[in-house]
């Protein structure tokens, strides 16, 4: 006979889900840092209110089974997110819990009058197309996945040398001639910093750098977008996942990178450098040398994040598949 409690869906704030998640971050699987509470409330604080809130936490005691961060609007449920922001999104689930809380999602879901879930980005590995597919397939209900984008990720060997070694012999010896480069002018310095009391400061500089670079990346960051990076700063700092690489040529910032370190991993979410100093390749190395830290802190991988950019694969990236999920309930 079998001793499982009966699970229940409980109805949960953003705040409330944020204040709760240190207690068991480490009982789900969260599958990146889009997904989170603390990112998951600096994007609806940024962008959120043209839909309702559909924020679903099933329980089996005192035990969390998963986390479902949705919105709804029109009968259509979508994750909390969006693509521009969110390289890929998912829902959070306790190993081999996935059927027991699809179930009960969907049965409430379907209670609740929602006849869509539109699904996207999400990763050829998410729980949304190797477990809720099948089951809502098995329901009668229309399954369309689509390929929509790449990602590019890189394991991380365990030294420098092993990583140059991984490059093919042209990108091999044009990292290192770049560094050489780099380093033979005069008063250069890189660091590395995770969160410290300079938050604020530090994506000041950030925001001032992605301004002078190309048109799309300055008319990318507009007053809301820039809201939304300030508050995304804060919020993973907060939790300690905030990592800034820094690189500068005399006393003047040239690059940074903004990314996050969680569960082994470092996002690579964004960068920006100032064109003057582009004889110097500060765009490339910085993320270079931001690398190179994760390799000598022992990190296990590398995750550029959306695009196909060309650099992604000069540096080692590999491809993972991207798709969107319509399921259609009726």
């Amino acid at each position: 006979m079998s001793t499982r409690m009966t699970c229940t869906l409980a109805i949960e704030s953003l705040d409330d889900v944020a204040s709760s998640w240190h207690k068991w971050r480490h009982c789900l699987k969260w599958g990146s840092v889009f997904v989170i509470p603390a990112w998951l409330r600096a994007w609806w604080q940024a962008f959120g209110g043209g839909a309702e809130p559909y924020l679903r936490v099933m329980r089996e005691g005192n035990e969390v089974i998963g986390f479902a961060p949705l919105q709804i609007k029109e009968k259509t449920a979508s994750f909390v997110g969006s693509p521009d922001v969110c390289d890929y999104l998912d829902f959070a689930v306790a190993p081999d819990r996935e059927n027991d809380f699809f179930e009960m999602l969907l049965d409430d879901l379907n209670e609740g009058g929602v006849r869509r879930l539109e699904l996207a980005p999400v990763r050829s590995d998410s729980t949304v197309l190797i477990h809720l597919a099948g089951m809502a397939r098995s329901r009668g209900y229309q399954v369309l996945s689509r390929p929509e984008d790449v990602s590019l990720e890189l394991d991380l060997p365990a030294t420098w040398d092993d990583y140059l070694a991984v490059l093919d012999k042209k990108q091999r010896h044009e990292v290192r001639r770049k560094l050489r480069r780099l380093w033979e002018t005069e008063d250069v310095e890189y660091r590395c910093l995770a969160a410290d009391a300079d938050v604020e400061q530090h994506v000041d500089v950030f925001l001032r750098l992605f301004a002078l670079s190309d048109d799309d990346k300055a008319s990318f960051m507009n007053s809301r977008m820039e809201s939304f990076f300030r508050l995304l700063a804060l919020a993973m700092a907060e939790v300690g996942l905030l990592r800034l690489g820094i690189l500068r040529v005399g006393d003047v910032p040239a690059a940074m990178t903004m990314g996050f370190d969680y569960d082994g991993s470092h996002y690579l979410y964004n960068s920006a450098y100032d064109p003057q100093f582009s004889r110097l390749s500060v765009g490339l190395l910085c993320k270079v040398l931001c690398l190179k830290d994760s390799i000598e802190r022992g990190g296990g991988k590398w995750d550029f994040l959306k695009g196909s950019e060309p650099y992604k694969y000069r540096l080692g990236g590999r491809e993972v598949p991207l798709h969107s999920c319509d399921i259609t309930t009726g």
